[in-house]
């Protein structure tokens, strides 16, 4: 696909795309840029995005969709809740790496997502010979399993997160444009920037902390 029919694509289909759909898609698009900044206010835009999604997943009968979507909901809580808390001294949550138990915890809850969600696709998609015939199942089980861990580890603000998203938008790109959907492949290459950008600030901050956890 050359340059000028992409962009032509992308432009009929934010054209065709409902004002829910551009809302939600713009508020995904600030709540990166704010975790990119560590700035809390990564969860409120995030958490009104997913939930937008969630009601339009379900009305496009779209049912595995709207559960990861409700996924990210809760640990959107879940991290705006530990983001908030502050300690003894007042002061909030530090961005840190990732240490040897935290990566055992990551690879584990990865492992186990890859084999709950396989067993949801069959059970939403059992009928889908066209779906089932492709490596698109597998791709998909594969990028939802990844954003579950990179999820749970912005939650408790560790660098590696942005490693999990970044393998995430980097799959998804090429994923959706192979599904044809232009707009969110072209929104999942911004995530993509937004994601090495994020990894970069947060190193810095970890690094002014020193601190593995």
């Amino acid at each position: 696909m050359v340059f000028h029919d992409f962009f032509h694509l992308l432009l009929q289909e934010i054209m065709n795309s409902s004002w829910i759909e551009i809302v939600a898609a713009s508020l995904g698009l600030v709540s990166v840029w704010y975790a990119k900044k560590a700035n809390i206010f990564t969860y409120p835009s995030g958490i009104v995005s997913v939930l937008l999604y969630v009601y339009i997943c379900f009305k496009a009968q779209l049912y595995a969709d709207m559960g990861i979507n409700a996924y990210y909901f809760v640990f959107s809580v879940y991290g705006w809740i530990i983001w908030s808390r502050k300690n003894e001294n007042k002061e909030e949550l530090p961005v840190t790496y990732s240490g040897r138990k935290t990566w055992i915890i990551s690879i584990l809850v990865f492992l186990v997502s890859l084999v709950i969600i396989q067993i949801l696709l069959r059970i939403f998609k059992a009928n889908d010979v066209v779906y089932w015939s492709t490596f698109v199942p597998y791709t998909d089980t594969f990028t939802t399993a990844v954003a579950i861990v990179g999820m749970w580890l912005m939650a408790i603000k560790k660098v590696e997160n942005w490693i999990f998203w970044i393998l995430t938008d980097v799959v998804s790109v090429p994923l959706y444009l192979y599904k044809g959907l232009v707009f969110t492949s072209f929104q999942y290459f911004v995530f993509l920037i937004l994601a090495v950008l994020g990894y970069i600030e947060w190193r810095k901050l970890a690094n002014e902390q020193k601190a593995y956890a």
